[in-house]
């Protein structure tokens, strides 16, 4: 892509997002949005593949489809109460709103075509999808926080995390099971949501830290399969431990950096009474927790055939991004820090 292009398209990316998260008019942040939606469709494209032509299609509907319920949503507020603030939102418009929101995200219900659309994008493409493009509609919940149906977002939660884990279950391809995994800590992220926004935006922040970190391991490796990550160990054996560990912390296996925020979860749940969904949400957590650990048996713990030349692939280890280090650090040994980040966010 020409170097021009592509610098166009990350700068309205990043232009359409600040727009969204600044504006204070409904019109304003569905621009953002709809901005948002039309510079990632040529980077999806890119590879000029059925599979990408595929994606791009999907998440074009899906993104429209969402942006046309918000447009309605805030046109019947301005009908409703005379204002187009999105501070000034009545139930009916909050409600379809976060329906939209639900399904620009990709949570459960409305989850189907998200791993599609991250199978048929590159490595790199995924990651702008599982993290940046997230920004901008959870920023019209905090925006709307006082107005939201706690029940539906609590449910929705709760379908997401159990979705999430289940449906990645039978996964090989890697690009689908971080889909998987993002749609269950999406789940566990609107959870947060109904309890203090401050907790939801340490749920976001060591989300980005891990996905991103995840993502850049994974492109590092170009292991786009199981079987890619059991054979990427005489490669690099740092790089592929490093790799597994993430994993481990997106599964929230204590005591890495992703057990954090699932802890403080559950801890207010419990302290605001909500037990019963505490316990179920934590259960839907543990099939995601066993497909990471399949992956590391799969890797660590079994050989691969190999050859005389494979021993030696050491010398060939590729070269990671110069940020890989410090997010793998971030990503896997934070929780010492618990405190320090729960009360700065």
């Amino acid at each position: 892509m020409n170097p021009f292009i592509w610098a166009a398209l990350i700068s309205s990316l990043a232009t359409s997002t600040i727009i969204t998260m600044t504006s204070n008019h409904w019109l304003l942040a569905w621009l953002g949005l709809e901005l948002n939606t039309l510079s990632i469709l040529p980077l999806i494209m890119k590879p000029h593949h059925p599979r990408a032509t595929e994606a791009t299609t999907k998440y074009f509907l899906v993104q429209a489809t969402a942006a046309a319920i918000i447009l309605f949503a805030t046109t019947l507020n301005a009908l409703q109460t005379g204002q187009w603030t999105i501070t000034h939102a009545s139930p009916t418009t909050t409600l379809l709103i976060t329906i939209a929101i639900i399904l620009k995200l990709g949570l459960a219900p409305t989850h189907l075509w998200y791993p599609g659309v991250l199978q048929g994008s590159t490595m790199h493409t995924a990651l702008i999808i599982s993290t940046w493009q997230k920004i901008a509609p959870l920023t019209l919940l905090y925006l709307t926080h006082n107005h939201l149906n706690h029940t539906l977002l609590l449910l929705t939660g709760l379908l997401s995390a159990t979705v999430g884990g289940l449906a990645g279950l039978n996964q090989t391809q890697t690009r689908k099971i971080m889909a998987f995994s993002s749609i269950a800590h999406m789940g566990w992220l609107i959870t947060a949501m109904t309890l203090t926004p401050s907790l939801a935006t340490l749920m976001m922040t060591l989300y980005l830290t891990m996905t991103t970190t995840m993502f850049i391991l994974l492109s590092t490796t170009t292991a786009k399969t199981i079987t890619d990550m059991g054979t990427t160990w005489p490669l690099s054996p740092t790089l592929l431990v490093t790799t597994l560990l993430t994993l481990m912390s997106l599964g929230g296996l204590p005591p890495l950096t992703g057990f954090m925020p699932k802890w403080l979860i559950l801890k207010d749940l419990v302290a605001t009474g909500s037990t019963l969904l505490a316990l179920l949400i934590l259960m839907a957590s543990l099939p995601s927790l066993f497909f990471y650990i399949r992956i590391t048996y799969l890797t660590m713990l079994t050989t691969p055939p190999t050859t005389t030349p494979t021993t030696h692939k050491w010398r060939l280890t590729p070269h990671s991004p110069p940020y890989s280090t410090p997010l793998a650090t971030a990503s896997t040994l934070m929780l010492p820090l618990t405190a320090t980040l729960y009360n700065a966010l």
